[in-house]
């Protein structure tokens, strides 16, 4: 059996193309020599002229004589043109031979820079197991280079034939299998969709996660300003684990009733995990004083009977997150909970700041600050950067590329029904699980046209009823398809988000925040469903790959 990297894949669950794809891996892993190794799902980038280059492919194979052969699976079928093999989307076409080209000389670019050693032979193949190539000399490549649904079973073969030497070369396949594993580190972590405890992402080594925890300072006072996917919820449950560890009581606090309720379920067993209402109810029942929430003004009162209860330390680490949605008052009666020698983080990223909360002011405090967005595909971030222009513009720092950011428009509500049923069925045909698709609204649960619907044409939508059960968790409607406001979304992800309902006259702060906070939520893909009018300011058309 070859080494593939990274492993786990047999783990992950998939459908659709992810599926198809994965069979391909299992043949290869179940057929290939042993001195072979299997590289999947690499992803790489390049500067050229202060310009990043983006290219994947699915599979790299590295012989033993340490030649290169990259693979690259095309399901469904193909267009046969003049100008070669062409894949038909929805609203896009995709010449698969120059993008395999073009993907190749990329690479041949990263691998000539390597300092030790020549730069290896690379070569290429096409699999196209739904597809018969009828006239494989107008294809754009070699024929020898395609296998199609005649010629499948000969892959794992014809794959040992092109990467053959009669010389083995274990010096430079280490130096090889050195360079495709720096390129892209694959993680467990639980961060993608509300329910859902575990997934896999991607994310490059060095993040946040792993440097922040390195800055040591006295009294532990640091501040961490990040972008969205910078990895500010990893780093949370990374000091979580690490408090617990070393025997300190951990406190996370939050705003957002959903984070808090996704984060407790994902948190390490031991830490307290609450929003900051939560904290204040819990507190002053415990004091003998339970708050009434039937009163007028309920949580002004709730958060003055805290800020004037006689508390005393409780915790040894403190974790606030979402500190954008803070009050100065909020962060006084919080730091009361540790003593002065207590370890306290604040994160924060006020491109997230929907309430338009006044910056807390943290004196003495470390800052360290992150722009990188590790999460969201870099044409994602590009868009944002170009129609948002936030005034420190985001880092791409995902891998993933070329996701296609899909806009369709409507101008009433009866468009605007049917563009998001059609958006959601385009995402399942792209592959996505109906578990790993969120349906985000631009505007709040009192305000949104979909809040009374339980259907949206056959798809049934899973939504926050408003009520919580009686252990406090949220309730939702039977449904196969989160639906939830972005205020509500803030903090959590999915892999394919359709952020939809988006509607404005005017792109002031606010407005770009909300678009900033609906557009980062997504790990893979975008859609954005919004009126003619809004595209319009953004600068976008229907049919948009942006």
């Amino acid at each position: 059996m070859p080494r593939i990297h990274p492993d786990g894949w047999r783990s992950i669950p998939a459908s659709g193309a992810l599926a198809r794809k994965l069979d391909t891996l299992a043949e290869l892993a179940e057929r290939l020599p042993a001195e072979f190794t299997v590289f999947h799902g690499i992803h790489w980038t390049r500067a050229a002229n202060e310009t990043l280059l983006f290219g994947s492919v699915d599979f790299v194979v590295v012989g033993p004589a340490g030649r290169v052969l990259l693979i690259e699976q095309v399901a469904g079928f193909l267009d046969e043109t003049d100008a070669g093999l062409v894949k038909r989307h929805i609203r896009t076409r995709r010449n698969v031979s120059v993008d395999l080209a073009r993907t190749a000389d990329h690479l041949r670019a990263r691998l000539a820079a390597l300092p030790d050693g020549e730069a290896p032979e690379l070569d290429l193949l096409l699999y196209c197991p739904d597809h018969v190539v009828r006239a494989p000399g107008t294809a754009g490549l070699d024929p020898s280079r395609i296998i199609d649904a005649n010629t499948r079973e000969r892959l794992v073969t014809t794959v040992v034939e092109l990467l053959a030497a009669d010389s083995p070369d274990p010096s430079r396949v280490a130096r090889l299998e050195r360079f495709f594993a720096d390129e892209l580190q694959l993680e467990p972590d639980a961060s993608a969709l509300v329910g859902q405890a575990a997934t896999l992402y991607t994310r490059l080594a060095g993040g946040l996660a792993e440097w922040a925890r390195r800055i040591e300072v006295q009294p532990h006072r640091l501040r961490v300003t990040g972008t969205a996917g910078s990895g500010k919820t990893q780093l949370a449950l990374a000091v979580l684990r690490d408090a617990l560890a070393a025997g300190r009581r951990p406190l996370y606090v939050c705003y957002n009733r959903p984070l808090a309720d996704h984060i407790a379920r994902i948190a390490p067993p031991g830490a307290d995990v609450l929003t900051y209402h939560q904290l204040c109810d819990h507190m002053l029942s415990a004091a003998g004083r339970p708050p009434d929430f039937s009163a007028p003004g309920a949580f002004a009162r709730l958060e003055s009977d805290f800020t004037a209860l006689d508390t005393q330390p409780q915790y040894e680490e403190l974790i606030v997150d979402e500190g954008q949605d803070f009050t100065p008052t909020w962060r006084d009666a919080l730091l009361r909970l540790i003593p002065a020698d207590g370890r306290a983080w604040w994160l924060e990223d006020p491109m997230q700041n929907l309430y338009e909360r006044a910056d807390v002011d943290l004196p003495g405090w470390v800052r360290i600050t992150s722009e990188r967005n590790y999460r969201s595909p870099a044409d994602i971030v590009a868009l944002l950067n170009r129609s948002l222009q936030p005034h420190t513009p985001v880092d791409a720092g995902s891998p993933l590329a070329d996701s296609e950011v899909e806009v369709s428009t409507w101008d009433d509500s009866t468009q605007l029904m049917e563009r998001t049923r059609r958006a959601i069925t385009r995402a399942i045909g792209l592959g996505f699980r109906r578990e790993h698709i969120a349906i985000v609204t631009f505007r709040g649960r009192e305000n949104s046209c979909f809040t009374p619907l339980t259907h949206l044409g056959q798809h049934a939508l899973r939504a926050f009823t408003g009520r919580y059960d009686l252990v406090g968790s949220p309730e939702y409607t039977q449904g196969d398809f989160l639906i939830d406001s972005v205020h509500r979304f803030k903090g959590q992800a999915a892999p394919c988000v359709i952020f939809t309902e988006i509607d404005f006259d005017a792109l002031d702060t606010r407005t770009q925040r909300k678009l900033f906070v609906g557009a980062t939520r997504a790990g893979m893909k975008l859609m954005l469903v919004m009126s003619t009018r809004a595209a319009k300011l953004l600068e976008l058309e229907a049919g948009d790959a942006a």
